[in-house]
């Protein structure tokens, strides 16, 4: 399988245009995300429902014609193959844990749980053209630890005291973390996925040495797990909000293909200096304005990784409220360049 997206992933090639998918690109500002979501009943019914988790993982493609799907899950399906119980209103709701000890360690009932995302790899990866890539991905140790810890607001507090306060029990919960993402990872790639991702959402305001060992450290065995499973594995990691030197320690330490970075980010510094392929970082909002706003975004982006291997993304996920006239302008603002 090849393709725009995984040969400039992979090193092949630096190309102008270059490719480009959005996180959360299968969603809510889409009509048809939420027409197949009221069929599902519930976000977690579309979860589980690998015909319609294909559909929605399919419908941007169908839209906009971006160079890569990614599969429709969300990143707390390890937290409950792991045993924890997760439900969703309006957004995640998780009971503090206070203890890894009970956690589920049979990897047999791992895949019994996450059965659903591997046959909505496998149903999808046939109806892409060859040349679109499909990516998988999982929420990295950090960051669902902070969200089994007590949630990711207050700066992590939940998490963090808990690591200050008893680093050897934080670190159990990280470790098991690291088996049962790993072993997501690689079941995803043998089901369909072209490509993984990372996503630490939650890996901004670390001091350094908790980034060092709960970021850095186990994305780096998740990496080294996963390609000795799958030899050449292509990832991308994303720790969100991570300060300019944790970038570069997270890029050039992890064996990383793709780093993927946030708004706050100056692309012209990301491309000279991390040590993996740039993806991103168009602001959500300035894609909600459009206009001169979008324009001006998109030049700017394009104009400082000209020449560097390079992938067009958004800093983070798209907002339900971003208009589908403005996503269309994105595609042929990027599609246009030179």
């Amino acid at each position: 399988m090849s393709g725009l997206f995984l040969d400039v992933l992979t090193g092949k090639k630096s190309e102008c245009p270059p490719p480009v998918w959005m996180m959360r690109q299968a969603g809510r500002y889409l009509a048809e995300y939420r027409e197949t979501r009221s069929r599902a009943g519930s976000f977690l019914g579309l979860c589980g429902d690998p015909e319609l988790a294909s559909e929605v993982t399919l419908q941007p493609i169908w839209r906009f014609d971006f160079d890569a799907a990614i599969v429709f899950s969300d990143i707390l399906t390890v937290v409950m193959a792991l045993g924890h119980p997760v439900t969703f209103d309006e957004g995640p709701k998780l009971p503090p844990l206070a203890s890894a000890e009970g956690l589920e360690r049979d990897s047999v009932y791992w895949r019994q749980v996450l059965e659903p995302v591997y046959r909505t790899l496998a149903l999808t990866r046939p109806r892409l053209a060859p040349e679109k890539a499909l990516i998988g991905f999982a929420g990295a140790p950090w960051t669902l630890a902070v969200y089994t810890a007590g949630g990711g607001n207050d700066e992590q507090k939940a998490a963090r005291l808990w690591a200050y306060r008893d680093l050897d029990g934080f670190q159990r919960l990280i470790d098991r973390l690291v088996d049962c993402v790993s072993q997501h990872l690689i079941w995803q790639l043998e089901a369909g996925a072209d490509a993984v991702q990372i996503f630490d959402s939650w890996a901004g305001g670390l001091p350094p040495k908790l980034f060092e060992r709960f970021v850095v450290k186990p994305t780096a065995a998740i990496v080294h797990n996963v390609r000795t499973a799958i030899p050449g594995a292509p990832i991308i990691g994303f720790p969100r909000g991570a300060g300019l030197a944790q970038l570069e320690r997270y890029a050039n330490t992890t064996g990383v293909d793709g780093i993927s970075i946030d708004p706050s980010v100056a692309m012209d510094w990301a491309v000279e200096r991390l040590g993996a392929v740039v993806q991103g970082n168009l602001d959500p909002l300035v894609l909600v304005v459009g206009g001169a706003a979008l324009q001006e975004g998109v030049n700017d982006i394009l104009t400082a990784a000209h020449g560097k291997p390079f992938i067009f993304n958004l800093g983070h996920g798209i907002l339900k409220e971003t208009p589908i006239s403005h996503v269309q302008e994105l595609v042929k603002l990027v599609r246009n360049a030179r």
